[in-house]
């Protein structure tokens, strides 16, 4: 646990001693809310429906984005090869990687409070409920997507290379449900249930069902899984 927290500080640190997660917060707050403040003053719907539906589309591009060097940019200054002479255990370096990551996309989330804020100010009828759900549905979603990315670094040195795949599997997996009336009947409901949107959009309703949970960190664990078999196979490259 300590190696874990030890790997996790120093990635974290390593993102804010850098634009790169300023840029990433900043972009990240101005265009969701921009799509907030369209739909509150231009529609004047007083919910966050509209928030909810965009910031997928804006982790499919950012999160890759994020992780996209987390293990790919070890690799390719060859510190990959100190780690592995400390002692410390692969899974740790992964899940210490994956939690930096991790916490940048909540605290991404986080900035969007302040609608909610606003919300509770001047809206009506505020369903509370389905907000702090399409919160964790965003959170839970955010978790495979920084999954994914750091599994599609560690596939590779170049963090441009990294980078694409993160976005092709991250997508893949986005528009799933979107492509049912091209799948055969009898594949339908598998692939529907490998979808992140259609999970997202039942925990979205306000209902927490278990079966999504399930999915969401059955996700992680697998991506985590593959990251850190990666990760052990240098040792006997």
């Amino acid at each position: 646990m300590r190696s874990i927290i030890i790997i996790f500080k120093k990635e974290l640190h390593s993102f804010f001693a850098s634009p790169m997660a300023y840029i990433f917060l900043v972009v990240f707050a101005l265009v969701n809310g921009y799509f907030f403040t369209n739909t509150f003053f231009l529609y004047d719907q007083s919910d966050m429906r509209a928030l909810f539906s965009i910031v997928p589309l804006v982790y499919l591009f950012f999160i890759p984005a994020v992780s996209m060097g987390v293990i790919s940019r070890e690799k390719g200054l060859g510190t990959i090869e100190i780690l592995a002479t400390l002692p410390i255990r692969d899974l740790d370096l992964v899940l210490g990687k994956y939690l930096a990551v991790f916490t940048l996309i909540l605290v991404g989330l986080l900035t969007s409070s302040i609608h909610y804020i606003t919300l509770t100010f001047v809206g009506t009828n505020i369903d509370h409920g389905a907000i702090f759900s399409g919160y964790l549905g965003l959170a839970l979603m955010g978790g495979v997507y920084a999954a994914i990315g750091i599994f599609s670094s560690s596939l590779t040195d170049n963090q441009v290379v990294a980078f694409i795949i993160g976005i092709a599997i991250v997508m893949v997996f986005f528009l799933m449900d979107q492509l049912l009336v091209f799948v055969p009947s009898s594949m339908a409901g598998i692939v529907q249930y490998l979808s992140t949107g259609f999970h997202l959009s039942n925990i979205s309703r306000g209902v927490i069902d278990t079966r999504n949970l399930i999915y969401f960190l059955s996700m992680i664990s697998f991506f985590l899984f593959l990251t850190t078999h990666n990760v052990e196979s240098r040792k006997w490259s």
